[in-house]
């Protein structure tokens, strides 16, 4: 009887591996654990699995902490050894908390590496301090007996003064790390730059998206005179290159565009009205053609530096060819401020001049190494060559924590929010 007893325990609190899967393929597709209870879904499941589906607070208490935890031990398992480079950046959730994420990703020789959500956190200030200790934290997630500070070559972050600060400070304990402020949000700011130098074209296009924003009628005018092209785009000012790509739409369909817009009645709205003088004005076309003329590939260049498993040579040359492209454009007052402003963010970028001088060792060009970080060498350098210059990694996993945190999960708890970002983020198809 005793042993039957054991026995009965034994089985009945082992995890049952149906649930286990279950509840990783409903987080990693972020399909939310309270669908289960829909009558026609569960009855689909059951129908085609002929098993019994757990209620959702069975997955909730027993296996998404199990789920987070495994996926932890996979990224420790393969990262154990390797080189790393890291990134953090933070943002501001929709309830108004700093939401801060750090990746990890391996550098590896001859190919690129695997990148890996290793930690999210809500920290109270976004600073120099916090930043650090965040960094840390995370990395002990990693090395639980001990960080194994000469395995983080490269530290990738924004350019905020106080991202650059934490870099400073975090070289005291890894001292083999490089900080290299994100080229992507480099390029950015040279957009975000131009913008600013052409306030009417600026305001033509915030004009015209107000137009056809949420009001269909205006759309089916717009569909019913230019039934070939799309709604014009209508940019976010966070988003990298997204005013550019509007600004090269309006130039390709300015005169259809314009036809359009003079057909709306100007008295309709003070928008319409605006949008009326503007696309009136000479002076806006020409700027339009300018802009697109010299600095329409910009916004494409921004795509390319977005690519996962680019050769670090490969992201080195296009920013090298963006330089080309905007001092061949430097032949006026507005050239050379943009000129200015694009060498003024390279320079301030130290990390990216020493990943230049990487690059070029990697391709036997010659180069000097008096930049390097002390405790480099030549072993190190070998793990570069598809070495990251963007953070855009961690902006992706923002975009599925937004996609998360939707309005009808608020009461999610922050823990929660974790472990299914986590286990959403990291794929293990090795």
């Amino acid at each position: 009887v005793q042993k039957q007893s054991q026995s009965f325990l034994t089985t009945s609190s082992k995890k049952s591996t149906f649930n286990y899967d279950l509840c990783q393929a409903l987080l990693s597709a972020n399909i939310p654990l309270h669908k289960i209870s829909n009558e026609l879904f569960r009855a689909f499941l059951e129908k085609y699995t002929h098993k019994s589906i757990p209620d959702e607070s069975t997955l909730r208490k027993a296996y998404v902490v199990q789920c987070y935890e495994d996926c932890i031990n996979k990224i420790r398992s393969y990262c154990e050894n390797q080189k790393l480079w890291v990134s953090i950046d933070e943002t501001t959730d929709s309830v108004g908390r700093y939401v801060t994420n750090v990746i990890v990703g391996t550098l590896e020789v001859g190919v690129p590496g695997k990148i890996f959500l290793l930690n999210s956190e809500i920290l109270e200030k976004a600073n120099h301090t916090s930043t650090a200790k965040l960094l840390d934290t995370s990395l002990h997630i990693l090395w639980p007996q001990g960080i194994k500070h000469d395995n983080i070559l490269l530290f990738l972050s924004d350019a905020a003064p106080y991202m650059m600060k934490a870099g400073r400070g975090l070289k005291i304990m890894y001292s083999k790390m490089e900080h290299v402020s994100c080229l992507t949000h480099g390029v950015h700011r040279v957009a975000i730059e131009i913008r600013k130098l052409f306030p009417k074209v600026d305001q033509l296009i915030s004009n015209i998206k107000k137009i056809f924003l949420k009001c269909p009628s205006r759309v089916q005018y717009f569909k019913e005179m230019a039934p070939n092209i799309n709604l014009p785009p209508q940019p976010v000012l966070t988003r990298w290159g997204t005013w550019l790509k509007a600004a090269t739409y309006f130039c390709e369909h300015f005169e259809i565009l314009k036809t359009i817009i003079m057909g709306l009645n100007k008295d309709d709205s003070t928008s319409v009205e605006k949008a009326h003088d503007l696309i009136s004005d000479d002076n806006v076309k020409h700027n339009l053609i300018y802009i697109n003329a010299n600095f329409g590939t910009l916004a494409d260049s921004i795509t390319k530096l977005e690519t996962s498993g680019l050769r670090l040579y490969d992201s080195i040359q296009i920013v090298q060819d963006i330089l080309i492209k905007i001092e061949s454009s430097a032949v006026n007052k507005i050239g050379n401020e943009i000129k200015n402003k694009f060498k003024a963010v390279l320079a301030k970028n130290t990390g990216f001049q020493t990943m230049s001088t990487i690059s070029k060792i990697l391709n036997d060009e010659e180069a000097s190494s008096e930049c390097f970080p002390d405790d480099f060498n030549a072993d190190d350098l070998v793990h570069f060559r598809f070495a990251p210059i963007t953070s855009v990694d961690v902006e992706r996993s923002f975009s599925k924590y937004k996609n998360l945190l939707t309005d009808n999960r608020r009461s999610f708890t922050f823990d929660n929010i974790k472990y299914a970002l986590i286990v959403q983020c990291n794929d293990f198809d090795f």
